[in-house]
């Protein structure tokens, strides 16, 4: 049972009667965004050491992503004060 050149076809025109010619790119780019993503975790979690110069760009981006999600929001110190003097005016009623 071997899949032949017009089985892949027939699957090749099945595909672009659903998603339409447009969206097969966007598919695929997204495919490809995903698998990289998890390769570079699967490597992360093989490797031991966490050595900045042997991580992957899309590693490092994952470690940012992280960090930044571990910080509290940092807004201007402008709204900092209006929020501030919001709750001091609570507490006097």
């Amino acid at each position: 049972m071997d899949i032949g050149a017009p089985e892949i076809i027939l699957v090749l025109l099945v595909l672009v009667l659903l998603f339409g010619a447009k969206k097969l790119p966007e598919l695929a780019r997204g495919s490809g965004r995903a698998l990289r993503i998890f390769k570079a975790e699967t490597k992360g979690l093989v490797d031991d050491e966490d050595d900045e110069s042997t991580k992957t760009p899309e590693q490092r981006q994952i470690d940012s992503q992280r960090i930044d999600q571990d910080r509290p929001d940092q807004t201007d110190p402008s709204s900092q004060q209006s929020q501030s003097g919001q709750q001091l005016g609570d507490t006097d009623r």
